[in-house]
């Protein structure tokens, strides 16, 4: 039996989800070795991923599927264990034939969603996507496509209904939808409503999810769970392409693989859940008016992250700092056009109070929340509390 691996952050709702025995494969053709069509995963006595698409029966296809999965590498060079991988949906979109595939790939604790596509009668991996949080893709109930069309989404047996981005419920084949108007750089909700199961006894009316644009290159996933609706608030206003740039918050922390950097592997940073704002005050710079200055923060695989943003008062384009991992003082650079600036932001107490270098000027000075020009040289700050000092350095590149 395949072994069971649960997201955290929807572990209550998978507590009875039963994997079958891998050996139950839906198409009587399959050749020992081909990927299995469908996934063998239950929810109850539903079938969460079952064989779907109109080639989801032809073995010819699931042989040649298997060959173009088994020949694609990671970013870091692993590969696929096919045994507890699976076809999703087989069939053609677009006039053109399309498998998604959820892939195991276990040096990494990920998962990936591979889509394979057809040129010639050959197929080949030409798109692939990162599930950064350890355990099953499948464990999702919508999964995003990129089709010619535009943004479609897969969805899992579970889902009774799923409101696209409009508020409108998107038709479906097979539990692929019909195309999607998802902005290239602006993140977007969508809606499902889960069916009562064994799992969820009362179902959900809305489990919200924030698709963070086209714009989003692979292997970057671009779903996260937004289970309050603070991530759509979070983002309002906001240019996820540059989130989603090396130095944008969601893109800033390399993924660290053994002793190095992985820059072709999703970010440490790239957010999985959780995404909220919340002011920090408002910063006026050479007697101009003042801007808000918000901080964000998100979970991911590798924790809690925050990153700060900076709206002016003139409506012009907002200024994110990158990512920092979430600590007892947090430091964060952030350039804006003219005074780049240094924002040190922690939870104040009676017994909390910062250090900065001498003579540095504070334009913003309150509890929690002291802001300085950025240093032309790496110079050292530090909170000190009843129990502990906390060190970060600034400045310099």
């Amino acid at each position: 039996m395949a072994p069971v691996r649960r997201r955290g952050i929807t572990a209550t709702a998978l507590l009875t989800l039963l994997l079958t025995a891998t050996a139950c494969g839906p198409v009587a053709d399959r050749q020992p070795g081909d990927l299995r069509v469908g996934y063998d995963s239950l929810d109850g006595d539903l079938a969460v991923w079952p064989p779907r698409g109109a080639l989801a029966g032809d073995a010819t296809v699931t042989a040649a599927v298997t060959g173009a999965v088994r020949d694609w590498r990671s970013p870091a060079e692993d590969r696929v264990h096919l045994p507890t991988s699976g076809i999703l949906w087989s069939g053609e979109v677009d006039g053109a034939p399309l498998v998604l595939v959820a892939a195991d790939v276990p040096g990494e604790s990920a998962s990936w969603l591979l889509q394979v596509t057809a040129d010639g009668g050959r197929y080949a991996v030409t798109r692939a996507a990162e599930y950064t949080d350890p355990g099953y893709l499948v464990y999702s109930d919508v999964l995003p496509v990129h089709t010619v069309a535009g943004r479609r989404y897969l969805t899992s047996s579970r889902v009774e209904r799923l409101l696209g981005p409009d508020g409108r419920a998107l038709r479906n084949v097979d539990g692929l939808t019909e195309p999607v108007d998802v902005p290239a750089c602006r993140a977007v909700g969508v809606t499902a409503t889960l069916k009562a199961t064994e799992s969820l006894p009362r179902g959900r009316s809305a489990d919200r999810l924030l698709d963070l644009g086209t714009g989003t290159t692979d292997p970057r996933y671009p779903l996260v769970r937004d289970e309050s609706g603070s991530g759509k608030r979070a983002l309002k206003g906001l240019d996820t392409c540059v989130l989603a740039g090396e130095e944008g918050p969601f893109g800033s922390i390399p993924r660290r693989i053994g002793d190095r950097d992985a820059p072709r592997s999703t970010p440490s940073s790239w957010p999985m859940s959780k995404l909220a704002v919340r002011t920090l005050g408002e910063v006026a710079l050479g007697g101009g008016e003042p801007a808000e200055l918000e901080q964000l923060s998100w979970e991911t695989a590798d924790g809690t992250m925050t990153a700060v943003v900076y709206r002016p008062s003139d409506g012009g384009p907002p200024v994110l700092s990158p990512a920092d991992r979430s600590s007892p003082l947090q430091a964060y650079a952030l350039p804006v056009p003219g005074q780049p600036l240094a924002v040190l932001s922690w939870r104040s107490t009676r017994d909390s109070s910062l250090s900065t270098p001498p003579e540095t000027p504070r334009l913003v000075d309150r509890p929690g929340l002291v802001v300085v020009p950025m240093p032309a040289r790496s110079e050292t700050f530090s909170l000190a509390s009843a129990e502990k000092t906390h060190y970060r350095s600034l400045g310099g590149r």
